[in-house]
C-alpha cells in the first residue's frame, strides 16, 4: 500500500503543474526512485493507471531510474557510491572513517513530464 500513497503525490504534484503551465495531456513522467527506495516500479505504474484515470495524466508512462546510494563522510566530507549489501561495513574511502550520511539512495523525485 505504499505505492498508493507515493503515487497519489505524484499525480497530486503532476496535475498541479499541467494545471499551472496550461498542459492539454502529460504523456510521460520520468522519476528518479533510490536504490534503498521500497517502490516496485510495476506497482507505481498499475496505481498511476488507475489514479489518473479521467485526468490529464491518463495513460501516461512512468518512466523510472534508479539513484544510487551515495554517502558523504562527515569527517572529511566526500561523497561515495556504495552497494546496498555495503551499507553494514561502510568505511570512507578517502579517510577511513566510518560516519557517513546518507546523500541519495532513498528519495523519490520527479525529474520531468513530457507533455503536449
Amino acid at each position: 500500500m505504499h505505492e498508493l500513497q507515493v503515487t497519489e503525490r505524484i499525480l497530486d504534484v503532476v496535475l498541479r503543474h499541467a494545471a499551472a503551465h496550461r498542459v492539454g495531456k502529460v504523456v510521460v513522467i520520468h522519476l528518479r526512485v533510490g536504490e534503498l527506495s521500497d517502490l516496485e516500479d510495476e506497482w507505481i505504474q498499475h496505481y498511476f493507471d488507475y489514479l489518473s484515470r479521467g485526468t490529464l495524466a491518463e495513460n501516461a508512462q512512468l518512466a523510472m531510474a534508479r539513484a544510487p546510494i551515495v554517502l558523504r563522510c562527515n569527517a572529511c566530507r566526500h561523497s561515495f557510491a556504495v552497494k546496498r549489501h555495503e551499507l553494514g561495513q561502510v568505511t570512507c574511502p578517502a579517510c577511513g572513517q566510518p560516519n557517513c550520511e546518507f546523500v541519495s539512495g532513498r528519495e523519490y523525485v520527479i525529474e520531468n513530464l513530457e507533455v503536449v
